[in-house]
């Protein structure tokens, strides 16, 4: 493995992981009255332009991050939804 991929998988593990303490705060305390729709809009969008352009590039570490991404900002929308009349 070379060194742009160690650091293209560390990418990965960090990009990932930084929406998972919100989805948990999200799901106990089903609140989103704090998420705005711009900025999960924004980041679906960034994690479809990242996933096409790790797929042209044919870069895994690009295509597994931005994938892995989108779930988890779907499953954040997905739950905005869910809890959108929550106080």
């Amino acid at each position: 493995m070379e060194l742009a991929e160690v650091f293209g998988y560390a990418g990965m593990i960090t990009g990932v992981s930084f929406l998972l303490p919100q989805i948990y705060k999200t799901w106990k305390t089903k609140s989103v009255e704090d998420l705005s729709w711009g900025m999960l809009s924004i980041v679906l969008l960034n994690c479809v332009f990242w996933f096409m352009y790790g797929l042209l590039l044919a870069s895994a570490p690009l295509m597994l991050t931005n994938g892995i991404s989108f779930l988890t900002i779907t499953t954040q929308i997905l739950l905005k939804f869910r809890y959108r009349n929550n106080p």
